[in-house]
């Protein structure tokens, strides 16, 4: 196997983890055609086969079919050949064989249980990215072992306001929550919607969530998804101001690891988008949490549903307070207060106002809430859509479609605009039926975070399987969502699973680095996993393949004039070369395993994101058993 900048050049590719007994399990082979590995060119043999790695016999053989009458993929610069060994269901692990010319994929597993280890890996992130809490060595492993990070003098539990740093009466306690990417800043608006899409993960899938994902709070007989939700609604809890709002962002200082952190801790005001997510989340999360046994959650579950009352409230009382952070353009003074812009356009401010009272409504049945959604249900996606860009509005409006009390001519509107954009929109199930994607994972758009779009794509095809009266479309769909999991899981051109260091997990070839603060570029411990060190925490979904990446213009300034800070930073030599890949590629390989800061800009590529996560988490879960 050739050696590319990724890594060994795949030939066979499959997902790493492995397979449910009755799902589509389909290798790609691919013959490198455009990109970075067109030079590791291969034609597959005649017969492929299925070897049971416990007896070394062969359980399937066959000759692998051409894609698209061997055509090169646009998406990827492939020409691919696909080996279907769907009817391969006894449990074991497994490898795919061409013999002769002496190639292999990857081992996986064939089970129902397959993805067990990857859900806990995954959603251990959210307990790495807690801020304000000590990592042991029993629960982070001795390699990621870190005291509480942002609680000395001046940090979270002083936070000043931005707008008024010098004024000591402002200070609030506002320890706790997640880091938000591979930055450490904290966003209500974006915490919320995580907090969302890891409680429908657990509210539909339970049996997918245990209580032993080795967090603190693991064997307190509570799932250990409601316990790591409950930590960061614990941090929203302090966001809340009295008369309800919600402040929109919290900024904290970087090092690493966290505990190094030293800066002081910064908030913004309270507006009207945070104040109408942080409704929506106090008021699913009550409903979620009312459900549990534990006294002292139904107690916790009461409570949430006042902090929503009184969010929604003000947010109607004040529909349009907004504060751009780190934005002097459009928030004057504002620069320098935490790092990703949050703030919401009309649309998204609106969406947000709709989910909060579709779970009002659920918890209260207060008409008030039904009227509202009733009136604005057919703004919450476009008329173009579903698509990738708009999964969470879709999905709060079939959530609104099956609960008792809820207006049958809207329910039926819903559900019937929904089925028929995703069976006829050209840029859904038809791209699945009409094989568009030789990695069996579609997706009109790839941009920055497109694992992020690959996990929504995934989402919308599940609902799509829940939602659809015919039973072969809910086959379809059930099976094209999973063909997502699979290109995250290893069934792409590079032959990479996008989580961190999962060798623990089954995976052969996962990502080695990413673009985060802790696991930074100057850290030789936690850098680059490597037969040494032990690179970045397991189970981060990084951000992926990103055809719009580019370096900083300084790296291209006319020669003997350079930007003294550009010229000085660790990957200027670099960036005058230019970075291919991820430049000049295929869309599915504008990718590379690097962490260099500005003026490289790996984040395009690499930053992990707890959004990013949740909705990984989401897509995955009903895969477990």
């Amino acid at each position: 196997m050739k050696r590319g900048v990724n890594g060994p050049v795949p030939v066979i590719v499959v997902d790493q983890f492995g397979y449910p007994a009755k799902s589509s399990k389909i290798a790609v082979i691919r013959n490198p055609q455009l990109g970075y590995d067109k030079d590791a060119s291969f034609a597959p043999g005649q017969q492929y086969q299925v070897v049971d790695r416990s007896t070394g016999k062969a359980v399937k053989s066959g000759a692998p079919a051409v894609w698209n009458n061997g055509a090169t993929d646009t998406f990827s610069g492939d020409q691919v050949w696909l080996f279907d060994f769907s009817d391969v269901e006894a449990p074991g692990t497994y490898v795919i064989v061409d013999s002769e010319h002496n190639q292999r994929s990857p081992e996986f597993d064939i089970d129902d249980h397959v993805y067990r280890r990857v859900l806990k890996h995954a959603t251990r992130m959210f307990f790495y990215q807690r801020a304000g809490f000590e990592k042991t060595e029993k629960t982070a492993g001795k390699p990621w072992a870190d005291k509480a990070s942002h609680l000395g003098p001046g940090q979270d539990p002083f936070a000043r306001s931005w707008i008024a740093k010098d004024d000591a009466s402002q200070e609030k306690d506002l320890r706790g929550g997640w880091f938000d990417a591979g930055d450490y800043n904290k966003y209500t608006n974006w915490a919320a919607r995580n907090m969302i899409s890891l409680l429908r993960a657990f509210d539909q899938n339970a049996g997918a969530f245990g209580d032993d994902f080795g967090i603190p709070e693991s064997g307190n007989g509570i799932p250990d998804i409601l316990d790591e939700v409950k930590w960061g609604l614990d941090w929203l809890r302090r966001m809340q101001n009295a008369n309800g709002s919600l402040l929109c962002v919290q900024s904290l200082a970087e090092g690493s690891p966290p505990s190094a952190a030293r800066g002081p801790s910064f908030y913004g005001p309270p507006t009207t988008s945070a104040t109408l997510m942080g409704a929506a989340v106090f008021a699913y999360a009550s409903k979620v949490y009312s459900a549990r046994p534990e006294p002292e959650l139904k107690a916790y579950a009461a409570d949430l549903a006042k902090r929503a009352k009184a969010a929604w409230a003000w947010a109607a009382e004040n529909p349009t307070v907004l504060y751009y952070n780190n934005d002097d353009g459009k928030q004057p003074g504002s620069q320098g207060l935490a790092a990703g812009q949050q703030e919401m356009d009309d649309a998204h401010r609106l969406a947000a106002r709709f989910e909060a009272a579709v779970y009002l409504f659920e918890i209260t049945s207060d008409p008030q809430f039904r009227e509202f959604v009733d009136a604005n249900f057919a703004a919450v996606v476009p008329d173009w859509g579903p698509s990738q860009w708009d999964a969470v509005g879709q999905e709060a409006l079939l959530y609104y479609a099956r609960l008792p009390g809820a207006s049958d001519a809207v329910r039926t509107a819903i559900s019937a605009k929904f089925i028929a954009r995703m069976t006829q929109n050209a840029d859904q199930l038809p791209m699945i039926i009409g094989k568009k994607d030789p990695y069996q994972a579609p997706m009109k758009d790839f941009t920055w975070g497109s694992n992020f779009s690959k996990a929504a794509q995934a989402r919308l095809y599940e609902l799509l399987a829940l939602y659809a009266p015919d039973p072969a479309v809910a086959a379809r769909a059930k099976s094209a969502a999973l063909g997502y999991l699979n290109y995250l899981h290893g069934v792409n051109p590079l032959g990479l699973v996008y989580l961190t260091n999962m060798k623990l997990a089954g995976a052969e070839n996962s990502a080695t680095t990413m673009y985060h603060v802790w696991f930074a570029y100057n850290s030789r411990r936690w850098s680059k996993v490597t037969p040494f060190e032990p690179g970045p925490a397991p189970g981060f979904l990084v951000g992926g393949p990103n055809p719009a990446y580019s370096l900083d213009s300084c790296c291209f300034a006319p020669s003997g004039t350079p930007n003294f800070k550009c010229y000085m930073s660790p990957s200027f030599s670099l960036c005058r070369r230019g970075f291919s890949p991820p430049l000049s590629q295929p869309p599915a390989k504008s990718y590379l395993q690097f962490n260099d800061p500005w003026p490289a800009n790996s984040w395009e590529v690499t930053e992990p994101s707890t959004g990013y996560q949740a909705a990984y988490i989401l897509a995955l879960a009903p895969y477990v058993n």
